[in-house]
């Protein structure tokens, strides 16, 4: 691991690297990234590069960490309000209007970035990991809120169905992706409130 920042400017210089480097990654994929192409982005030395950051794949490993937190932050007034029926349509309408407003383009960065690296690399796997896990903690915690108030059955399986739900969010990407068209990721958020819908309690309709 690279020198952990104990300045202000140190921290600032830092962010700056990880944010060219992420940038990098986007545009020319993980494995034709270079850390010249990064240094003159962000800018800094090869000296500075390898004071922060070890070597190439430290560096990765601290572009997948900003990969979750860009994603998840992303989401972050939605997952406040997921603990209602509404939360969740309001939620599962916010991602497939970014997929509209993108053309579709992209998919989920988390699994691209775990598709490119992942298989070759424990350390990003276990991040980008980390990363899938915290979206489906946010999703499982607004369920857990809807059987305490009694919107979903007591009988509902809050794991099962978050679960559920998180990989019909990226099994719809991965085709909206590939079809360049929302409509495949609108579908599978739809199946994952119908199941969902099916643990509603009668009463709260």
């Amino acid at each position: 691991m690279g020198a952990e920042p104990t300045t202000d400017k140190g921290r600032n210089t830092r962010r700056r690297i990880v944010a060219a480097a992420t940038a990098v990654v986007a545009e020319r994929g993980a494995l034709g990234a270079s850390l010249d192409e990064v240094g003159a982005r962000a800018p800094a030395s090869r000296s500075q590069l390898y004071h922060y950051f070890e070597d190439k794949n430290d560096l990765l490993l601290a572009v997948a960490e900003a990969v979750n937190d860009s994603v998840l932050d992303g989401q972050r007034e939605l997952f406040d309000d997921l603990d209602t029926w509404d939360g969740f349509v309001r939620w599962a309408d916010a991602l497939v209007a970014f997929q509209e407003e993108r053309g579709a383009i992209g998919g989920c960065p988390i699994a691209n970035l775990l598709g490119q690296i992942g298989e070759r690399d424990d350390a990003v796997r276990n991040m980008l990991a980390a990363g899938f896990d915290r979206w489906e903690a946010g999703i499982r915690k607004g369920l857990m809120a809807m059987v305490e108030s009694g919107e979903l059955r007591p009988d509902a399986d809050v794991s099962w169905l978050a679960s559920t739900t998180l990989a019909s969010v990226q099994g719809g990407l991965v085709l909206a992706q590939a079809h360049r068209d929302p409509l495949p990721l609108r579908r599978a958020l739809d199946g994952a409130l119908a199941l969902m819908q099916g643990y509603r309690s009668e009463t709260r309709y």
